[in-house]
């Protein structure tokens, strides 16, 4: 088996370490002693934190939607239910936060280009989700304000099922239907 390349590494290990604890948790020297490379290897493809953090948001932006699809390959319903499975995935198989809503918490103290695609990932997935919404009759505004009630259940459910060591509790929070 290969192994992954070193901005693939770089990348994965900076992603894990900021769903663990956000932007702060994580350096250039964390991340090369990790990997076992010096901080400037680092460096080399990456000229600094504010360019590795963007790029790991972007990348967490794009995987996630990758993952759901287009959001009318399958009932609207059954596009829902697979919306709060990538949540439910993130916080109980991986054991981690989403990264964007790590980001959202702190975005006010992220550097402007982290701050942006931090934002475009809430700004997609409210798009993916108004279409999703929209297809199952609702107006286009309502739709918007239905996805955005359910991305904050979903993030909301996460923080309180690991602030109480309740990973249960998420899934009791995401059956109830978002107002």
């Amino acid at each position: 088996m290969a192994q992954p390349d070193t901005v693939t590494r770089i990348l994965d290990i900076a992603e894990r370490m900021a769903r663990q604890g956000g932007y702060n948790s994580f350096s250039f020297r964390d991340i090369a002693g990790e990997i076992g490379i010096k901080a400037a290897s680092v460096h080399y493809h990456f000229a600094n934190k504010e360019a590795l953090g963007a790029a790991i948001a972007e990348r967490y932006t794009e995987n996630f939607l990758t993952a759901l699809g287009e959001p009318g390959d399958a009932a609207p319903d059954d596009m829902i239910q697979r919306y709060v499975a990538a949540y439910r995935s993130a916080l109980l198989d991986d054991g981690l936060m989403c990264l964007c809503g790590m980001f959202g918490a702190e975005i006010s103290d992220l550097p402007a280009p982290v701050a942006v695609k931090t934002r475009m990932f809430f700004e997609r997935n409210m798009d993916w989700l108004s279409n999703v919404y929209v297809a199952k009759d609702f107006d286009a505004g309502n739709a918007r304000v239905k996805a955005g009630a359910l991305i904050a259940q979903l993030e909301g459910a996460m923080i309180l099922a690991r602030s109480l060591d309740d990973m249960a509790l998420f899934d009791r929070i995401s059956a109830t239907p978002a107002p």
